[in-house]
C-alpha cells in the first residue's frame, strides 16, 4: 500500500496501490500521514511522494466511497477529516516537498500534488480537477491550492469543465514545475532533491515559512467550508447517481439536482 526508501537525506514516500491506480483509500491515507510524521520526526531534509505503476494517484477510491454511500455514512465518513489533515501535514511539512508525477494525477490525487512545493511531472502525465464529473465540489484542498498555484481564472475553467490537461498544457499554465521523459523523471526528481537536502536546512526551512505565511487566506478555514459545500453536494441526487454510474461502470446522467 505504501514504501519508503532513504537516500542521501531524501525520503521517498510511493503510493503503491497500482491496481487501482493509487486511488486513496482511508487505510492509504492514514498510512501517507504516518509516513509525513515519521519523516518529520526523523529530521529528513527533503521529502518525495510518488506513485507505483501508471499513476501518481487516481484521487479518492470510488470503490470505497460507493460501499460507504450504500451504508448511508458518506457525511460521516472519516476519509474527509484524514484527507484534510493530510493536506495540512504535506502543506505545513518542515522541509521541501516534491511531488514526482509518474503518471496521472486526478482529483484528490491532484490535490495532494498541489500541496507540495515543487511538482515534477513525466511527459505522457494527465492531470484533471474531477470533482464536478461526480457532481461534487473540491474537498481536499483544491479550492485554495489550484487558484494560488496557477491564477483564479485558470482554475475556475479546470474545476467547472473537469477537462483534462496534458502534462504539456500544465506545464504551460503553471500546474507543473518541470516536465521530463518518463524515463529520467526519477533521475531529474533526485537531483533536485539531493540539491535541496544538500542546502542549508535551517535557511531554506524558515524561508519556507516564511513564504508560506506571507500568503493570504487560511488553509484550514478553506478546508472546513469545503467540508461543508461537499456535504451539501453529497445529499444530491447527482451525486448518488455518479456513485451509481460508477458502480455501473458507465457514464452518469446529471439532472442538475
Amino acid at each position: 500500500m505504501l514504501t519508503t526508501d532513504d537516500r542521501k537525506n531524501v525520503r521517498y514516500v510511493t503510493l503503491d496501490r497500482p491496481d487501482v491506480r493509487n486511488a486513496l483509500n482511508l487505510a492509504l491515507i492514514l498510512a501517507l500521514r504516518e509516513a509525513l510524521r515519521g519523516a518529520a520526526r526523523d529530521g529528513v531534509r527533503c521529502l518525495v511522494i510518488t506513485g507505483n505503476g501508471k499513476a501518481f494517484c487516481a484521487g479518492g477510491d470510488v470503490a470505497e466511497w460507493a460501499e460507504v454511500e450504500a451504508r448511508g455514512e458518506s457525511t460521516t465518513f472519516p476519509w474527509v477529516d484524514e484527507m484534510h489533515g493530510l493536506i495540512l501535514d504535506v502543506a505545513g511539512f518542515p522541509a521541501p516537498t516534491i511531488a514526482l508525477l509518474n503518471g496521472a494525477a486526478v482529483g484528490a490525487g491532484l490535490d495532494l500534488a498541489l500541496a507540495c512545493d515543487f511538482r515534477l511531472a513525466a511527459d505522457g502525465a494527465r492531470f484533471q480537477c474531477a470533482y464536478t464529473r461526480m457532481a461534487i465540489c473540491p474537498d481536499a484542498g483544491g479550492t485554495w491550492l489550484l487558484p494560488r498555484i496557477i491564477g483564479l481564472e485558470q482554475a475556475k475553467r479546470f474545476a467547472f469543465t473537469g477537462e483534462f490537461w496534458s502534462a504539456q498544457e500544465a506545464l504551460a499554465r503553471g500546474l507543473v514545475t518541470e516536465l521530463h521523459p518518463a524515463d529520467a523523471l526519477g533521475e531529474s526528481g533526485a537531483a533536485l532533491a539531493e540539491r535541496l537536502a544538500g542546502g542549508p536546512t535551517v535557511a531554506i526551512r524558515e524561508t519556507k515559512r516564511l513564504m508560506e505565511g506571507a500568503a493570504t487566506g487560511d488553509l484550514r478555514a478553506q478546508l472546513a467550508e469545503e467540508r461543508r459545500a461537499s456535504e451539501r453536494c453529497y445529499a444530491t441526487a447527482d451525486f448518488k447517481e455518479a456513485m451509481t454510474a460508477a458502480t455501473e461502470k458507465r457514464a452518469p446522467v446529471f439532472q442538475g439536482r
